[in-house]
Protein backbone atom coordinates (compact mmCIF):
# COMPACT_ATOMS: atom_id res chain seq x y z
CA UNK A 1 0.00 0.00 0.00
CA UNK A 2 1.22 3.20 -0.97
CA UNK A 3 0.21 6.71 -0.19
CA UNK A 4 -1.09 7.48 -4.22
CA UNK A 5 -3.67 4.03 -3.67
CA UNK A 6 -5.24 5.86 -0.57
CA UNK A 7 -8.43 7.34 -1.09
CA UNK A 8 -8.36 11.23 -1.69
CA UNK A 9 -9.72 13.38 1.27
CA UNK A 10 -11.37 16.67 0.16
CA UNK A 11 -11.09 20.25 0.41
CA UNK A 12 -14.55 21.36 1.27
CA UNK A 13 -16.74 21.94 -1.78
CA UNK A 14 -13.60 23.26 -3.78
CA UNK A 15 -13.17 20.04 -5.70
CA UNK A 16 -9.60 19.17 -4.76
CA UNK A 17 -8.77 16.05 -2.82
CA UNK A 18 -5.36 15.22 -1.42
CA UNK A 19 -4.30 11.80 -0.25
CA UNK A 20 -4.67 11.72 4.22
CA UNK A 21 -0.98 12.79 5.41
CA UNK A 22 0.44 16.13 3.71
CA UNK A 23 3.81 17.78 4.32
CA UNK A 24 4.18 21.05 6.49
CA UNK A 25 7.61 22.89 5.81
CA UNK A 26 8.06 25.08 8.55
CA UNK A 27 11.43 23.46 10.18
CA UNK A 28 12.69 23.67 6.80
CA UNK A 29 13.37 27.24 7.62
CA UNK A 30 15.12 26.58 11.35
CA UNK A 31 12.01 27.03 13.45
CA UNK A 32 13.38 23.72 15.40
CA UNK A 33 16.96 24.94 15.30
CA UNK A 34 19.38 25.01 12.40
CA UNK A 35 18.18 24.12 8.49
CA UNK A 36 20.05 23.38 5.47
CA UNK A 37 18.25 24.52 1.96
CA UNK A 38 19.60 22.02 0.07
CA UNK A 39 18.56 19.52 2.30
CA UNK A 40 14.94 20.73 2.60
CA UNK A 41 14.64 21.08 -1.28
CA UNK A 42 15.49 17.32 -1.55
CA UNK A 43 13.21 16.62 1.31
CA UNK A 44 10.58 18.13 -0.51
CA UNK A 45 11.36 16.50 -3.67
CA UNK A 46 11.48 12.99 -1.92
CA UNK A 47 7.68 14.09 -0.13
CA UNK A 48 6.34 14.29 -4.08
CA UNK A 49 8.09 11.05 -5.01
CA UNK A 50 6.35 8.92 -2.05
CA UNK A 51 2.91 10.30 -2.68
CA UNK A 52 2.16 13.60 -0.82
CA UNK A 53 1.26 15.90 -2.93
CA UNK A 54 -0.24 18.71 -0.04
CA UNK A 55 2.88 21.42 0.85
CA UNK A 56 1.67 23.24 3.44
CA UNK A 57 3.75 26.48 4.14
CA UNK A 58 3.60 30.28 4.88
CA UNK A 59 4.53 33.52 4.41
CA UNK A 60 5.84 33.97 8.02
CA UNK A 61 8.22 30.84 8.17
CA UNK A 62 11.28 32.61 7.88
CA UNK A 63 9.71 35.70 6.77
CA UNK A 64 9.33 34.59 3.24
CA UNK A 65 12.54 32.15 3.38
CA UNK A 66 10.08 29.11 2.81
CA UNK A 67 7.86 30.10 0.24
CA UNK A 68 10.93 30.69 -1.47
CA UNK A 69 12.63 27.34 -1.07
CA UNK A 70 9.27 25.74 -1.25
CA UNK A 71 9.16 27.75 -5.34
CA UNK A 72 12.49 26.29 -5.95
CA UNK A 73 11.84 22.52 -4.71
CA UNK A 74 8.53 22.55 -6.95
CA UNK A 75 9.77 24.72 -10.11
CA UNK A 76 9.75 21.53 -11.78
CA UNK A 77 7.02 19.90 -10.87
CA UNK A 78 4.37 21.99 -9.96
CA UNK A 79 1.65 20.36 -11.62
CA UNK A 80 1.83 17.38 -8.77
CA UNK A 81 1.55 20.06 -5.82
CA UNK A 82 -1.43 20.85 -3.96
CA UNK A 83 0.22 23.84 -2.91
CA UNK A 84 -0.97 25.61 0.20
CA UNK A 85 0.26 28.73 1.93
CA UNK A 86 -0.90 31.46 4.79
CA UNK A 87 -0.70 35.03 5.25
CA UNK A 88 -1.57 37.48 7.88
CA UNK A 89 1.07 37.49 10.20
CA UNK A 90 3.33 40.31 10.57
CA UNK A 91 7.23 41.11 12.05
CA UNK A 92 6.55 43.73 14.68
CA UNK A 93 9.32 45.28 16.75
CA UNK A 94 9.43 44.18 20.63
CA UNK A 95 9.12 40.11 19.34
CA UNK A 96 5.80 39.48 18.88
CA UNK A 97 4.36 39.39 15.82
CA UNK A 98 1.03 41.43 14.68
CA UNK A 99 -2.00 40.64 12.84
CA UNK A 100 -3.04 42.05 9.69
CA UNK A 101 -6.13 41.08 8.60
CA UNK A 102 -7.06 44.63 6.00
CA UNK A 103 -8.69 43.51 2.82
CA UNK A 104 -5.79 45.90 0.94
CA UNK A 105 -3.00 44.11 2.82
CA UNK A 106 -4.97 40.37 1.72
CA UNK A 107 -3.79 41.27 -2.04
CA UNK A 108 -1.03 42.36 -0.82
CA UNK A 109 0.07 39.36 0.91
CA UNK A 110 -1.63 37.18 -2.12
CA UNK A 111 0.94 38.90 -5.11
CA UNK A 112 4.31 38.65 -2.51
CA UNK A 113 3.32 34.81 -1.96
CA UNK A 114 3.16 34.29 -5.61
CA UNK A 115 6.28 35.72 -6.18
CA UNK A 116 8.06 34.33 -4.16
CA UNK A 117 6.41 30.90 -4.72
CA UNK A 118 7.35 31.48 -8.00
CA UNK A 119 4.05 30.23 -9.63
CA UNK A 120 0.49 32.05 -11.06
CA UNK A 121 -1.78 30.75 -8.30
CA UNK A 122 -2.21 29.25 -4.96
CA UNK A 123 -4.27 26.45 -4.50
CA UNK A 124 -4.74 26.63 -1.02
CA UNK A 125 -4.88 30.00 0.59
CA UNK A 126 -5.56 30.63 4.47
CA UNK A 127 -5.36 33.42 7.07
CA UNK A 128 -2.91 32.50 9.60
CA UNK A 129 -4.32 34.30 12.39
CA UNK A 130 -7.47 36.22 12.80
CA UNK A 131 -7.27 40.18 12.68
CA UNK A 132 -9.28 40.86 16.05
CA UNK A 133 -9.59 44.76 14.55
CA UNK A 134 -11.11 43.79 11.17
CA UNK A 135 -14.57 41.61 10.68
CA UNK A 136 -14.14 38.42 8.99
CA UNK A 137 -16.35 39.24 6.73
CA UNK A 138 -14.17 42.32 5.04
CA UNK A 139 -10.91 39.57 4.83
CA UNK A 140 -12.86 36.83 3.88
CA UNK A 141 -14.70 39.29 0.66
CA UNK A 142 -10.75 40.32 -0.08
CA UNK A 143 -9.73 36.47 -0.60
CA UNK A 144 -12.45 35.92 -2.97
CA UNK A 145 -11.47 38.37 -5.18
CA UNK A 146 -8.28 36.31 -5.35
CA UNK A 147 -10.21 33.05 -6.40
CA UNK A 148 -12.10 35.63 -8.95
CA UNK A 149 -8.94 37.19 -10.55
CA UNK A 150 -7.71 33.17 -10.66
CA UNK A 151 -4.91 33.67 -8.05
CA UNK A 152 -6.20 31.17 -5.74
CA UNK A 153 -8.36 28.08 -5.90
CA UNK A 154 -9.88 28.09 -2.16
CA UNK A 155 -9.81 29.70 0.60
CA UNK A 156 -8.42 28.55 4.56
CA UNK A 157 -8.67 29.99 7.95
CA UNK A 158 -6.17 28.72 10.68
CA UNK A 159 -6.75 29.04 14.42
CA UNK A 160 -10.45 30.17 14.08
CA UNK A 161 -12.95 29.63 16.42
CA UNK A 162 -16.49 28.08 15.62
CA UNK A 163 -17.76 31.69 15.26
CA UNK A 164 -15.77 33.12 12.59
CA UNK A 165 -15.55 30.07 10.93
CA UNK A 166 -19.52 30.50 10.44
CA UNK A 167 -19.52 33.97 9.69
CA UNK A 168 -16.46 33.72 6.69
CA UNK A 169 -17.97 30.50 5.58
CA UNK A 170 -21.48 33.01 4.91
CA UNK A 171 -19.43 35.26 2.88
CA UNK A 172 -17.70 32.39 0.66
CA UNK A 173 -17.08 28.66 0.66
CA UNK A 174 -13.98 27.83 3.14
CA UNK A 175 -12.53 24.87 1.63
CA UNK A 176 -10.37 24.12 5.01
CA UNK A 177 -9.81 24.59 8.41
CA UNK A 178 -6.38 24.20 9.81
CA UNK A 179 -6.06 24.39 13.54
CA UNK A 180 -2.83 22.07 16.32
CA UNK A 181 -5.24 18.76 16.69
CA UNK A 182 -2.89 15.85 18.17
CA UNK A 183 -3.23 13.74 21.00
CA UNK A 184 -2.10 15.77 23.61
CA UNK A 185 -3.93 19.11 22.36
CA UNK A 186 -7.63 18.05 21.55
CA UNK A 187 -10.24 20.51 23.31
CA UNK A 188 -9.80 23.34 21.21
CA UNK A 189 -9.87 20.90 17.79
CA UNK A 190 -12.67 18.71 18.54
CA UNK A 191 -14.55 21.58 19.42
CA UNK A 192 -14.01 23.49 15.92
CA UNK A 193 -14.78 20.07 14.16
CA UNK A 194 -18.84 19.80 15.12
CA UNK A 195 -18.45 23.48 13.48
CA UNK A 196 -16.34 22.16 10.24
CA UNK A 197 -18.50 18.88 9.91
CA UNK A 198 -21.55 20.82 10.34
CA UNK A 199 -20.56 23.10 7.04
CA UNK A 200 -18.58 20.54 5.21
CA UNK A 201 -15.15 21.58 5.80
CA UNK A 202 -11.99 19.73 5.92
CA UNK A 203 -9.64 20.18 9.15
CA UNK A 204 -6.33 20.30 8.67
CA UNK A 205 -4.00 19.57 11.83
CA UNK A 206 -0.89 20.67 12.40
CA UNK A 207 1.82 19.74 14.60
CA UNK A 208 0.03 16.30 14.55
CA UNK A 209 3.36 14.55 16.42
CA UNK A 210 2.93 17.20 19.11
CA UNK A 211 5.96 18.98 17.97
CA UNK A 212 7.59 15.44 18.03
CA UNK A 213 6.92 14.91 21.52
CA UNK A 214 4.47 12.12 20.59
CA UNK A 215 6.94 10.56 18.66
CA UNK A 216 8.90 9.34 22.12
CA UNK A 217 12.02 11.17 21.05
CA UNK A 218 12.36 13.49 23.65
CA UNK A 219 12.20 12.86 27.58
CA UNK A 220 14.09 15.48 29.01
CA UNK A 221 14.43 19.77 28.15
CA UNK A 222 18.33 18.61 27.46
CA UNK A 223 16.53 16.74 24.37
CA UNK A 224 15.56 19.97 22.87
CA UNK A 225 18.53 21.74 20.78
CA UNK A 226 19.89 25.71 21.25
CA UNK A 227 17.90 27.80 18.65
CA UNK A 228 14.92 25.46 18.76
CA UNK A 229 11.44 27.51 18.77
CA UNK A 230 9.93 24.71 20.99
CA UNK A 231 12.18 25.82 24.16
CA UNK A 232 10.13 28.64 24.41
CA UNK A 233 6.87 26.58 24.72
CA UNK A 234 4.86 25.77 28.13
CA UNK A 235 4.35 22.25 27.13
CA UNK A 236 8.41 21.72 27.01
CA UNK A 237 9.13 23.40 30.29
CA UNK A 238 10.41 20.98 33.04
CA UNK A 239 7.35 20.20 35.14
CA UNK A 240 5.17 20.21 32.51
CA UNK A 241 7.20 17.94 30.11
CA UNK A 242 7.84 15.55 33.01
CA UNK A 243 4.27 14.83 32.65
CA UNK A 244 3.78 14.47 28.97
CA UNK A 245 6.48 12.38 28.86
CA UNK A 246 4.41 10.35 31.24
CA UNK A 247 1.38 10.23 28.93
CA UNK A 248 4.12 9.30 25.61
CA UNK A 249 5.08 6.26 27.35
CA UNK A 250 1.70 4.74 27.69
CA UNK A 251 1.30 5.29 23.85
CA UNK A 252 4.77 3.83 23.35
CA UNK A 253 3.11 0.50 25.45
CA UNK A 254 0.02 0.44 22.94
CA UNK A 255 2.68 1.10 19.53
CA UNK A 256 4.80 -1.83 20.65
CA UNK A 257 1.80 -4.12 20.94
CA UNK A 258 0.52 -2.78 17.48
CA UNK A 259 4.22 -3.05 15.63
CA UNK A 260 4.46 0.41 14.86
CA UNK A 261 6.55 3.51 16.21
CA UNK A 262 4.87 5.94 18.42
CA UNK A 263 4.03 8.20 15.74
CA UNK A 264 2.68 6.13 13.30
CA UNK A 265 0.45 5.27 16.19
CA UNK A 266 -1.26 8.77 16.79
CA UNK A 267 -1.39 9.35 13.18
CA UNK A 268 -3.07 6.38 12.64
CA UNK A 269 -5.25 7.57 15.55
CA UNK A 270 -5.54 10.88 14.32
CA UNK A 271 -6.68 9.74 10.08
CA UNK A 272 -9.11 7.45 12.30
CA UNK A 273 -10.79 10.70 13.37
CA UNK A 274 -12.46 10.86 10.22
CA UNK A 275 -12.01 10.98 6.38
CA UNK A 276 -12.32 15.16 6.77
CA UNK A 277 -8.78 14.87 8.96
CA UNK A 278 -5.43 16.01 7.32
CA UNK A 279 -2.36 15.83 9.22
CA UNK A 280 0.61 17.86 8.22
CA UNK A 281 3.48 16.71 9.96
CA UNK A 282 6.94 18.12 9.45
CA UNK A 283 10.34 16.94 9.58
CA UNK A 284 13.80 17.79 8.36
CA UNK A 285 14.41 14.23 7.26
CA UNK A 286 13.56 11.53 4.50
CA UNK A 287 13.13 8.67 7.20
CA UNK A 288 11.36 10.55 9.47
CA UNK A 289 8.86 11.25 6.71
CA UNK A 290 9.20 7.62 5.19
CA UNK A 291 8.17 6.75 9.08
CA UNK A 292 4.94 8.95 8.66
CA UNK A 293 3.99 8.09 5.57
CA UNK A 294 4.13 4.57 7.27
CA UNK A 295 1.51 5.44 9.04
CA UNK A 296 -1.25 4.59 6.52
CA UNK A 297 -0.56 1.04 6.99
CA UNK A 298 -1.50 0.76 10.70
CA UNK A 299 -4.57 -0.89 11.07
CA UNK A 300 -6.78 0.30 14.00
CA UNK A 301 -9.62 -1.17 15.94
CA UNK A 302 -12.27 0.53 17.58
CA UNK A 303 -11.24 -0.82 20.78
CA UNK A 304 -7.86 0.38 19.33
CA UNK A 305 -8.64 3.73 18.53
CA UNK A 306 -10.62 3.55 22.23
CA UNK A 307 -7.43 2.71 24.26
CA UNK A 308 -5.60 5.46 22.38
CA UNK A 309 -7.98 8.18 23.09
CA UNK A 310 -7.90 6.60 26.61
CA UNK A 311 -4.19 7.19 27.30
CA UNK A 312 -4.16 10.59 26.60
CA UNK A 313 -7.70 12.08 27.23
CA UNK A 314 -8.70 15.34 26.36
CA UNK A 315 -7.22 17.83 29.10
CA UNK A 316 -4.44 15.27 30.27
CA UNK A 317 -1.42 17.36 28.71
CA UNK A 318 0.42 19.74 31.11
CA UNK A 319 0.76 23.42 30.08
CA UNK A 320 -0.75 25.79 27.12
CA UNK A 321 0.89 24.89 23.56
CA UNK A 322 2.04 28.14 23.21
CA UNK A 323 3.65 31.19 25.62
CA UNK A 324 0.68 32.81 27.28
CA UNK A 325 1.00 36.11 24.87
CA UNK A 326 0.37 34.12 22.13
CA UNK A 327 -2.26 32.04 23.26
CA UNK A 328 -4.65 35.14 22.68
CA UNK A 329 -4.18 34.67 19.22
CA UNK A 330 -5.83 31.38 18.74
CA UNK A 331 -8.95 30.22 18.49
CA UNK A 332 -10.31 33.57 17.74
Amino acid sequence: MTLRDQPRRALGSSGIGVPPIGLGCMSLSGAYGASDDAAGEALINHALDHGILMLDTADMYGWGHNEELVGRAIAERRTGVMLATKFGQVQMEGGLNGVNGRPDYVIEACEASLRRLGVDVIDLYYQHRVDKTVPIEDTVGAMARLIEQGKVRALGLSEASPDTIRRAHAVHPIAAVQNEYSLLYREDAEETLVTTRELGIAFVAYAPLGRSLLTGGIKSAADIGEGDGRGRHPRFSADNLEQNVELVLSLEAIAAEKNCTPAQLVLAWLMAQGDDILPIPGTKRPARLDENIAAIEVVLSAEDIQRISDAAPPGAAAGTRYPEPMMAGVHV
